[in-house]
Protein backbone atom coordinates (compact mmCIF):
# COMPACT_ATOMS: atom_id res chain seq x y z
CA UNK A 1 0.00 0.00 0.00
CA UNK A 2 1.61 3.09 -1.58
CA UNK A 3 -0.01 6.69 -0.26
CA UNK A 4 -0.28 9.62 -2.95
CA UNK A 5 3.07 11.01 -1.39
CA UNK A 6 5.02 7.52 -2.42
CA UNK A 7 5.18 6.50 1.10
CA UNK A 8 4.71 2.53 2.19
CA UNK A 9 2.53 1.60 4.78
CA UNK A 10 4.60 -0.36 7.13
CA UNK A 11 4.80 -1.52 10.94
CA UNK A 12 7.80 -1.98 12.86
CA UNK A 13 8.46 -3.82 16.09
CA UNK A 14 10.48 -3.19 19.09
CA UNK A 15 10.21 -6.75 21.00
CA UNK A 16 12.08 -6.51 24.30
CA UNK A 17 12.64 -9.13 26.96
CA UNK A 18 12.56 -8.80 30.72
CA UNK A 19 15.50 -7.49 30.89
CA UNK A 20 14.61 -4.65 29.01
CA UNK A 21 16.70 -5.71 26.17
CA UNK A 22 15.79 -5.78 22.61
CA UNK A 23 15.16 -8.06 19.49
CA UNK A 24 18.03 -7.19 16.97
CA UNK A 25 17.52 -9.70 13.82
CA UNK A 26 20.35 -10.04 10.94
CA UNK A 27 18.58 -9.68 7.67
CA UNK A 28 19.46 -12.97 5.74
CA UNK A 29 22.72 -13.21 3.94
CA UNK A 30 24.15 -9.88 4.69
CA UNK A 31 25.54 -7.73 7.58
CA UNK A 32 22.82 -5.87 7.83
CA UNK A 33 20.95 -5.82 11.32
CA UNK A 34 17.45 -4.32 11.86
CA UNK A 35 14.34 -4.58 14.23
CA UNK A 36 11.28 -6.54 12.54
CA UNK A 37 8.83 -4.55 10.49
CA UNK A 38 6.69 -5.39 7.31
CA UNK A 39 4.51 -3.33 5.06
CA UNK A 40 1.00 -3.83 5.47
CA UNK A 41 -1.51 -5.30 3.10
CA UNK A 42 -4.82 -3.72 1.61
CA UNK A 43 -7.65 -3.33 4.16
CA UNK A 44 -5.34 -4.90 7.25
CA UNK A 45 -4.98 -2.65 10.11
CA UNK A 46 -1.34 -1.93 11.48
CA UNK A 47 -2.46 -4.57 14.36
CA UNK A 48 -3.14 -7.10 12.16
CA UNK A 49 -0.09 -6.42 10.74
CA UNK A 50 1.68 -6.07 13.57
CA UNK A 51 1.11 -10.31 14.09
CA UNK A 52 1.14 -11.50 10.81
CA UNK A 53 4.72 -10.21 10.42
CA UNK A 54 5.50 -11.32 14.15
CA UNK A 55 4.81 -14.73 12.98
CA UNK A 56 6.24 -14.39 9.18
CA UNK A 57 9.59 -12.71 10.63
CA UNK A 58 9.98 -14.26 13.91
CA UNK A 59 7.56 -17.11 14.09
CA UNK A 60 5.72 -15.90 16.98
CA UNK A 61 1.85 -15.48 18.17
CA UNK A 62 -0.06 -13.05 19.99
CA UNK A 63 -0.23 -15.35 23.35
CA UNK A 64 4.08 -15.11 22.73
CA UNK A 65 4.19 -11.05 23.73
CA UNK A 66 1.82 -8.15 25.55
CA UNK A 67 1.68 -4.84 23.66
CA UNK A 68 3.23 -2.52 25.77
CA UNK A 69 2.74 0.61 23.38
CA UNK A 70 2.09 1.96 19.72
CA UNK A 71 3.19 4.75 18.33
CA UNK A 72 0.20 7.19 17.73
CA UNK A 73 1.75 9.37 14.10
CA UNK A 74 3.22 7.51 11.16
CA UNK A 75 7.19 7.80 11.48
CA UNK A 76 8.21 8.09 7.81
CA UNK A 77 11.90 7.53 6.27
CA UNK A 78 12.81 8.38 3.02
CA UNK A 79 14.56 5.90 0.41
CA UNK A 80 18.23 6.92 -0.43
CA UNK A 81 17.72 8.04 -4.68
CA UNK A 82 19.42 4.72 -5.82
CA UNK A 83 17.46 2.41 -3.86
CA UNK A 84 14.37 4.21 -5.32
CA UNK A 85 12.71 2.04 -7.97
CA UNK A 86 11.42 3.90 -10.30
CA UNK A 87 10.21 1.99 -13.17
CA UNK A 88 7.12 0.58 -10.67
CA UNK A 89 3.86 2.39 -10.50
CA UNK A 90 3.44 3.38 -8.01
CA UNK A 91 6.98 4.80 -7.24
CA UNK A 92 7.73 3.90 -3.61
CA UNK A 93 10.25 6.69 -2.01
CA UNK A 94 9.76 6.01 1.29
CA UNK A 95 7.96 4.25 4.35
CA UNK A 96 5.53 5.38 6.88
CA UNK A 97 5.35 3.20 9.95
CA UNK A 98 2.90 2.90 12.80
CA UNK A 99 5.76 1.40 15.53
CA UNK A 100 4.86 -1.32 18.26
CA UNK A 101 6.80 -2.08 21.39
CA UNK A 102 5.69 -5.56 22.41
CA UNK A 103 7.60 -7.56 25.72
CA UNK A 104 8.40 -11.18 24.82
CA UNK A 105 6.39 -13.11 27.64
CA UNK A 106 7.17 -16.53 25.81
CA UNK A 107 10.44 -19.01 25.46
CA UNK A 108 12.97 -18.32 23.29
CA UNK A 109 12.71 -21.69 21.77
CA UNK A 110 9.55 -19.60 20.42
CA UNK A 111 11.36 -17.63 18.29
CA UNK A 112 11.60 -19.07 14.79
CA UNK A 113 13.52 -17.32 11.88
CA UNK A 114 12.48 -19.71 9.49
CA UNK A 115 8.80 -20.15 10.11
CA UNK A 116 7.88 -18.08 6.59
CA UNK A 117 8.54 -19.47 2.42
CA UNK A 118 10.96 -16.49 2.48
CA UNK A 119 12.53 -16.03 5.74
CA UNK A 120 13.60 -12.93 6.65
CA UNK A 121 16.62 -13.22 9.27
CA UNK A 122 19.15 -15.95 9.40
CA UNK A 123 20.28 -14.44 12.88
CA UNK A 124 19.46 -13.10 16.18
CA UNK A 125 20.22 -11.70 19.58
CA UNK A 126 19.51 -9.55 22.50
CA UNK A 127 21.16 -6.24 22.72
CA UNK A 128 21.07 -3.18 25.21
CA UNK A 129 18.05 -1.09 24.59
CA UNK A 130 19.80 2.07 22.67
CA UNK A 131 22.68 -0.26 20.36
CA UNK A 132 20.43 -0.39 17.19
CA UNK A 133 20.91 3.77 16.98
CA UNK A 134 24.51 2.93 16.27
CA UNK A 135 24.52 -0.18 14.24
CA UNK A 136 21.06 0.44 11.89
CA UNK A 137 21.12 1.72 8.14
CA UNK A 138 21.72 5.88 8.15
CA UNK A 139 18.52 6.13 6.20
CA UNK A 140 16.36 4.35 9.17
CA UNK A 141 18.38 6.23 11.84
CA UNK A 142 16.18 9.24 12.74
CA UNK A 143 12.88 6.71 12.95
CA UNK A 144 14.93 4.45 15.08
CA UNK A 145 15.30 7.17 17.57
CA UNK A 146 11.96 8.42 17.49
CA UNK A 147 10.44 5.05 17.93
CA UNK A 148 13.17 4.36 20.87
CA UNK A 149 12.53 7.21 22.67
CA UNK A 150 8.86 6.62 22.26
CA UNK A 151 8.99 3.69 24.26
CA UNK A 152 11.83 4.17 26.16
CA UNK A 153 10.04 4.90 29.82
CA UNK A 154 7.86 1.90 29.62
CA UNK A 155 10.67 -1.01 28.55
CA UNK A 156 11.88 -1.67 31.95
CA UNK A 157 12.61 -4.92 33.08
CA UNK A 158 10.64 -6.92 35.58
CA UNK A 159 11.37 -7.23 39.21
CA UNK A 160 11.97 -11.00 38.24
CA UNK A 161 15.22 -10.06 35.67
Amino acid sequence: MIDEEGYRANIGIILANSRGEVFWGKRIGQDAWQFPQGGMQKGESPQDALYRELDEEIGLAPEHVSVLGQTQDWLRYDLPKPLIRYYSKPVCIGQKQKWFCLRFVGDEADIKLDSAAQPEFDDWRWVDYWHPLDQVIAFKQDVYRQALKAFADIVTPTPES
